[in-house]
């Protein structure tokens, strides 16, 4: 492939492997797409699925599992950890080579104009995608998320994008839009005590936390804006979430530009809040797939904290990012797999 996009759909299932596959063999049967991977979390009830291709046959592989999606997934029935909004919640449109930007931000909207048309359900759009400067931010979008929908539509200001301004019970909406690569990063915690996970996620994401006086009310500036102490972090965003399953809590994030803060920096940043807090960080995951740049930043972070020799292969950096990370953790991290220049052939 000379030009490559990169999209990356979450569907509201995590539990039922059937519905799960039967998505996913819909992008794998568009010619000119290859499937990369699909990554169900049981306790979030949610797949997140990546997958490339040429511009205009990722388009069609993501309308068909949408449409699948669509047959298979009853939001009236759903509930998990994760915020969302809809049985496809959010796909986004990714320039990987040969494509900009501009480009991605067309194939969002056509995307989202033959949903909107075809399958009757409500589509936002967001970042680089957003038609207007409040939607940019995807957790504006989902504010309120499947439950609030109704009277979200009901408001003028939130009229879809495309389709009807109308409930759709089943499939609720779908929020398309046109990004730079983001990487979904959890960093787990010794404990499931999930306000703690909170505690450090306000402390680190971008946004922060409100403010509070000492009776717990909200301070608010001179126009009656809630005031906000920033986090540690810049281009993260995070909240804390209980894992049952596995006995802990984490602190989950999106990593929307790693150049800027990249795994490593947020790894050691939730390490410090926790033992200010006396937890104690145990591993991290990536969900979904990374860039190669991503973990060799943090295996010669390591080695050249300690002194070592940096100047390794890619696949033996990506070996010392695994276990300086902790990413096997929950369940074994595949780099062949996991890393999408060894998935595409391009490493």
């Amino acid at each position: 492939m000379d030009r490559i996009v990169e999209c990356v759909p979450n569907f509201s299932e995590g539990r039922d492997l059937d519905t799960i596959r039967a998505i996913t063999d819909q992008i794998a049967a568009v010619e000119g797409v290859k499937l990369l991977g699909a990554e169900p979390d049981k306790d979030y009830h949610r797949t997140v699925v990546t997958f490339v291709g040429e511009p205009d046959a990722v388009v069609e592989a993501a309308f068909a599992a949408t449409r699948k999606a669509t047959e298979l997934i009853d939001m009236t029935r759903h509930q998990g950890e994760h915020p969302r909004m809809g049985a496809t919640d959010v796909v986004p449109f990714v320039p990987v080579t040969g494509v900009t930007m501009e480009e991605c931000v067309r194939l969002a909207r056509r995307y989202g104009q033959r949903v909107g048309q075809e399958l009757d359900i409500p589509v936002y759009l967001y970042e680089e995608a957003a038609t207007r400067p409040e939607r940019r931010n995807l957790a504006r979008v989902r504010k309120g998320q499947y439950e609030g929908l109704a009277e979200k539509l009901k408001d003028p200001e939130w009229k879809p994008d495309y389709g009807p301004a109308e409930m759709n019970e089943r499939s609720g909406a779908v929020i398309a839009g046109a990004r730079v690569f983001l990487i979904a990063y959890n960093v787990n915690l010794d404990t499931a005590d999930v306000d703690l996970a909170n505690t450090i996620a306000q402390n680190v994401r971008e946004s922060g936390r409100v403010l509070k006086d000492d009776q717990g009310q909200t301070i608010r500036d001179e126009n009656g804006k809630a005031k906000r102490q920033p986090g540690t972090l810049k281009a993260v965003k995070a909240m804390g979430v209980l894992m049952e399953e596995h006995h802990i809590s984490q602190v989950s994030m999106n990593l929307v530009n790693y150049e800027i803060t990249p795994p490593h920096v947020a790894f050691e940043e939730c390490r410090r809040q926790a033992d200010l807090l006396r937890a104690r960080v145990t591993g991290s995951e990536i969900v979904g797939l990374t860039p190669i740049e991503a973990l060799v930043m943090a295996a010669r972070h390591h080695l050249q904290s300690r002194g070592r020799e940096a100047d390794l292969p890619a696949r033996k950096l990506v070996e010392v990012a695994v276990d300086y990370l902790g990413l096997s953790q929950l369940q074994p991290f595949e780099p062949d797999e996991k890393v999408i220049e060894f998935q595409i052939g391009a490493a």
